[in-house]
């Protein structure tokens, strides 16, 4: 899968996978690559190009943490201090988790607490501190430490401790403590200065089976900046963040912080989920640790980036809209094991032949009602002994593209189900973990924790 083959390929591959446009940009050595193909916005034509930003969504994430261990470097922060160390006044739902969650367990999606939250709290530079104040509701699903839950609005806090320490917001402590220094010129911080650059806008379906069109909303609430609702910037600069973590900080972080961010914290709770587990910010993308990373998600907008440290290789993939997960699966692992040897996890597949279905007194475990803020998931059984999942996004993930339909479970391993049928090279795979006293799984976890909802007898 050499670049010229990517290059060769790439329109096909992004007509199959209906992406409008995408950016490949590799780092191997001292070399730099970069590639784009397809339009930005397919209502204005415009094309894509190797210096154009796209939203980095989640990835931000990394950038958070590297603030965090700048401040705990320079000795301003401890990282298992509680939380409230720094913002005395965080509250949660459980008084007892708001008083004893810390930094760390922020770091690596540990604390446990209900993290898709996506409140607007307005545009101005209190929104991430407004935001934190809303949080005084907040479920608490697990006693921080005890399991990896993905959390956006962990990062919001951690996003706010870097506000209080620096004095100074966010987007400010981004340009000045890392862009800046970096020589990072090809990002923004806000739609305000993305649109002085060549800016991809995210493209979703308006109903199932429609075709894409530019989204009508740009960008996530500015409150969840720290998590990546607001970050865009070019591959090729998204690629030089990468190389300060495969150099030793380039002098912005110490050789042991860029480490201590690339070393297990926290593992997958559930074989067969995808990846392995989390560092502090990065995800751990094999069981060897040598391959690490984070995707974004925003809307309509996809991106992925690889690391990997021991063999001075990066590799970033932008994109604005369609089965971009398809597409990375296509395109950045066969090129992954080109440059390094190292072959990443595939994803899993359906057991082939089709695992049996549940018996009815088997299937009353994972049976139910599973609620968070932005989705209800139901597993039913049909009389066949077949088992499904319904997925009703609420709040702002409606806004993410039209619900799936019904998509039918079957066993990967143990507790762990895949999706028999999805039009994505991954399908979608779910675990149920915990007990509620009843027999029946407390938890649906597809990389965050859905909490059952009780019966009400």
């Amino acid at each position: 899968m050499s670049l010229d083959v990517i290059r060769s390929s790439l329109p096909a591959l992004l007509a199959r996978f209906t992406v409008p446009g995408a950016v490949l940009a590799v780092s191997t050595g001292g070399e730099r690559f970069a590639l784009a193909h397809g339009v930005l916005n397919t209502r204005t034509g415009v094309e894509a190009t190797t210096d154009s930003l796209f939203q980095v969504g989640s990835i931000t994430k990394v950038w958070t943490t590297t603030l965090v261990m700048q401040l705990a470097g320079e000795g301003l922060l401890e990282l298992d201090a509680p939380v409230r160390t720094y913002l005395p006044s965080f509250r949660l739902g459980s008084d007892e988790a708001a008083a004893t969650v810390t930094i760390r367990h922020l770091l690596c999606h540990t604390g446990g607490f209900e993290g898709d939250l996506f409140t607007d709290t307005g545009r101005g530079d209190d929104c991430v501190a407004r935001f934190v104040d809303t949080l005084g509701d907040t479920p608490q699903l697990f006693p921080p430490g005890t399991m990896l839950s993905y959390n956006n609005a962990g990062f919001a806090v951690l996003g706010r401790i870097v506000e209080v320490l620096r004095g100074r917001p966010f987007d400010v402590c981004l340009r000045e403590s890392i862009a800046t220094p970096l020589g990072i010129t090809e990002l923004a911080t806000d739609p305000y200065e993305a649109i002085l650059h060549r800016t991809a806008v995210g493209h979703i379906a308006p109903s199932r089976g429609a075709p894409l069109a530019p989204a009508t909303v740009w960008s996530l609430p500015r409150s969840n900046a720290p998590a990546g609702s607001m970050l865009a910037m070019s591959a090729g600069d998204l690629l030089t963040f990468a190389r300060m973590h495969m150099s030793g900080g380039d002098g912005l972080l110490s050789p042991d912080g860029v480490k201590a961010m690339q070393q297990r914290a926290a593992d997958r709770p559930a074989p067969g989920l995808p990846g392995s587990g989390w560092g502090l910010g990065w995800e751990i993308m094999n069981d060897t640790g040598t391959v690490i990373g984070h995707d974004g998600g925003t809307i309509g907008q996809a991106a992925f980036l690889r690391v990997i440290p021991d063999r001075d290789v990066a590799v970033a993939l932008l994109t604005n809209g369609g089965d971009a997960a398809s597409l990375y699966h296509a395109v950045v692992p066969p090129l992954i094991e080109e440059l390094t040897g190292i072959t990443l996890p595939p994803p899993a597949q359906v057991p082939t032949p089709t695992p049996a279905p549940t018996a009815p007194s088997d299937a009353t475990r994972y049976l139910g009602t599973y609620s968070s803020r932005v989705a209800d998931l139901t597993v039913t059984q049909d009389p066949a002994g077949r088992l499904w999942l319904h997925d009703a996004p609420k709040g702002i993930f409606t806004e993410l593209g039209p619900p799936a339909p019904p998509q039918e479970l079957v066993r990967l391993t143990g507790d762990t189900m895949i999706v028999r049928t999805h039009p994505a090279t991954a399908h979608p795979v779910y675990a149920f973990i915990g007990d509620d006293g009843h027999g029946h799984a407390l938890f649906l976890h597809g990389g965050r924790a859905t909490r059952r909802t009780p019966h009400h007898h």
